[in-house]
């Protein structure tokens, strides 16, 4: 019987983060440990063991607990293969080397034991207090982001002019990049007659913002917050 699978194999890459499929991530397991968002093993060969990922500390467990940013974090350690995925989204890697990046929480799937993280706000003077504050996952070092996208996205160039974004649109951006909230409220939005655009995210400076084509995929979950820290602000 002939057989198309092939084209299905285990990719022969021995990076501790490939691509399996621009759908699927292929986490290589040498010893270290590796975090990834909670539940989204969907395979693995080896003798690989899966905890429970804490906040690090009481001053990020607090910020979780405040701000619903943050992924649900699960620890992966032992020798072997796992395949990571998440509602079939996009997988997108970034190789850290001593830089930064801040991310939107609903976005991370995986990053390895190089990186660390904790949880910043959106500075937006009134208009940030307006809407709540905007809060978002750091992640400093050297070492693997796996990022998540829903559906293809695009790379803004930050430097050649003001750059607004959906706060649920925005992935991933640049250390140099600098962010505020921008906020368009009236008396239209109030009686609901508004743009359904009434908050924005800047952004401005040297660097970059990979903006996905999505507000982001809604998937309740019993006492989870939605990503981004977006659940009580206006418009978006």
């Amino acid at each position: 019987m002939q057989s198309s699978l092939g084209e299905f194999q285990e990719t022969a890459s021995t990076d501790a983060f490939a691509l399996q499929n621009p759908k699927l991530l292929k986490v290589s397991l040498q010893q270290v440990t590796v975090q990834a968002k909670l539940g989204s093993m969907v395979a693995y060969q080896g003798d690989v063991r899966f905890e429970h990922a804490g906040s690090g500390g009481m001053g990020r467990m607090m910020k979780k607990a405040l701000t619903g940013e943050g992924t649900r974090l699960m620890k992966m350690s032992g020798t072997g293969e796992v395949f990571l995925a998440d509602q079939a989204q996009e997988v997108h890697l970034l190789r850290l080397e001593n830089d930064q990046i801040t991310c939107n929480g609903a976005n991370v799937l995986a990053f390895d034991s190089g990186i660390e993280w904790d949880i910043t706000r959106v500075k937006g003077g009134f208009s940030g207090a307006l809407a709540g504050g905007l809060y978002n996952m750091a992640m400093a070092g050297s070492g693997w982001v796996a990022l998540l996208s829903d559906g293809p996205p695009v790379l803004l160039d930050t430097a050649g002019a003001p750059t607004f974004c959906d706060p649920a649109a925005a992935i991933t951006w640049s250390s140099g990049v600098q962010t505020q909230i921008k906020t368009d409220v009236s008396m239209k939005t109030l009686i609901g007659r508004g743009s359904g655009e009434s908050l924005q995210m800047g952004f401005s400076g040297t660097g970059w913002v990979l903006v996905q084509p999505s507000e982001g995929r809604v998937v309740p979950v019993a006492g989870q917050s939605s990503g981004g820290g977006l659940g009580n602000m206006l418009g978006g």
